[in-house]
């Protein structure tokens, strides 16, 4: 028999989209029966549950930590396991958050995709929220196979091990791992099908839209190396949407910097799962910024010893969370989409789109007391490693340097040898390195042995 993928802890609310025998016309006492589009609908306006995307990437990425021995006396287990890059991250008898979290979103999104065309309700809200399903389990995959199998190679994704692939709300099922390509296809298949249904823009930003679902789609095709596809979606989302907030009119006082949900430049509200208080950015990613004039230095971060109960002093702490009182955004965003176009741009040797587009957005980013000075660059690879240092810069401290280690170790002198040292031992990280993917749980490969664990 089959075991479960994850505990299930969603309650009553779905007791009976499946099981109810039909002839049973009284619902239980005290339990919610999803029978109109908008009880589906309600299940994706659950934030808590369905914004959280991940939160261990964060940490092992070159651009977070720090050598200073307080702070890293104070990681629990897992979160020192995942900034060393271990063997195992987790105990033989402990759950994954992310990969267990993931799963409990995703049977939800698997609730509703298999279960709103059958309620009672409009088309047009059943189509809505069948849509949107469809948009958060796609983001979701794309993270899984991202985390837990290697990174998306046109040549052998077809046998890489992805991660499993639930399309049905089941509790027990087939558990293999399917292809990374398989995955992919999913992913791409879900945006796809969803987009047609969606409204250009969200009524908040925590819903799905074509805007966020273009912005998805683009993140996937740059992943998949497919950049002409990959920009075409760019342009689509940035056609309806393309507001770049200008960071001069907070750097007086950051408390007036938008909330969440009233932030233009987020299409799709996702974030970190959790967010440490002081979380200190690597020297390395410190020494990209221009100290005086990048706001996102002097606004997003903050001396180490000023922040509350600070557990490092030398080090840069990312303050952005605390400003916002949120965890990291991970969602699609317009700057991500912009940065896309201009990855996409160089690699099609287009340098002078490259530097318009990238000049432009960083006048939003630095400080117009000082005279800004454009950027130049007289090859495609020069122009392609200036739009790599500008995702370092904009998305420090949420993981997506991590990702961006993984995929461009695809590309010659982009990705380093990584070294850090942690309570007086050295660990390196190779370009390239079996350490790019996180091992899976073994309670997860003890329970079902049809999961095969990720090489070391």
């Amino acid at each position: 028999m089959k075991k479960i993928i994850y505990t299930m802890l969603i309650g009553g609310v779905l007791a009976c989209t499946s099981a109810c025998r039909k002839y049973v016309e009284i619902p239980p006492e005290q339990v919610k029966v999803l029978s109109t589009a908008a009880d589906y609908q309600q299940l994706l306006y659950n934030s808590t549950t369905i914004d959280p995307a991940y939160y261990y990437p964060i940490f092992s990425g070159d651009d977070a930590g720090t050598n200073e021995t307080n702070w890293q006396t104070g990681l629990n287990s897992t979160t020192a396991n995942v900034y060393t890059w271990s063997d195992k991250i987790y105990g033989s008898t402990e759950e994954d958050i992310d990969w267990q979290n993931a799963y409990k979103r995703i049977f939800i999104y698997n609730t509703i995709i298999n279960g709103v065309l059958k309620s009672s309700g409009t088309d047009q809200e059943k189509q809505l929220a069948l849509s949107s399903a469809l948009v958060h389990r796609a983001f979701d995959y794309f993270t899984l196979v991202n985390i837990y199998a290697k990174q998306y190679d046109v040549t052998t994704a077809a046998t890489d091990p992805g991660v499993p692939l639930l399309l049905k709300p089941e509790f027990l099922g087939d558990l293999t791992r399917a292809s990374v390509q398989k995955v992919y296809d999913q992913i791409k298949a879900d945006l796809t099908a969803a987009i047609p249904a969606l409204p250009d823009s969200p009524d908040f930003n925590f819903n799905p839209s074509k805007v966020s679902a273009y912005a998805v789609m683009a993140r996937v095709l740059l992943n998949t190396r497919e950049f002409t596809e990959a920009e075409r979606f760019a342009n689509l989302s940035l056609a309806i949407k393309s507001t770049v907030l200008d960071l001069n009119t907070y750097k007086v006082s950051a408390a007036t910097y938008p909330t969440r949900v009233n932030n233009p430049e987020e299409l799709l509200m996702k974030r970190t799962s959790q967010f440490p208080v002081a979380f200190p950015i690597s020297a390395d990613a410190e020494s990209m910024y221009d100290k005086i004039n990048d706001l996102r230095y002097t606004i997003y971060t903050t001396a180490g010893a000023t922040l509350p109960n600070p557990s490092f002093i030398v080090s840069r702490g990312y303050n952005k969370s605390r400003i916002t009182s949120d965890g990291g955004y991970l969602g699609p965003s317009v700057p991500e989409t912009i940065l896309i176009k201009a990855e996409c741009e160089a690699r099609a040797n287009n340098i002078a789109a490259v530097l318009t587009l990238l000049n432009d957005f960083r006048k939003k980013r630095y400080n117009n007391s000082a005279a800004y000075v454009n950027l130049t660059a007289i090859s495609s690879d020069a122009a392609l490693h200036l739009v790599i240092d500008e995702r370092k810069r904009e998305f420090v401290a949420r993981g997506f340097r991590w990702f961006d280690q993984r995929r461009l170790s695809k590309d010659v002198g982009f990705i380093a040898t990584v070294t850090r040292v942690f309570k007086g031992i050295t660990y390196t990280l190779e370009p390239g390195s079996n350490r790019y993917t996180y091992p899976i749980a073994d309670k997860y490969i003890a329970l079902n042995p049809e999961i095969l664990q990720n090489p070391r």
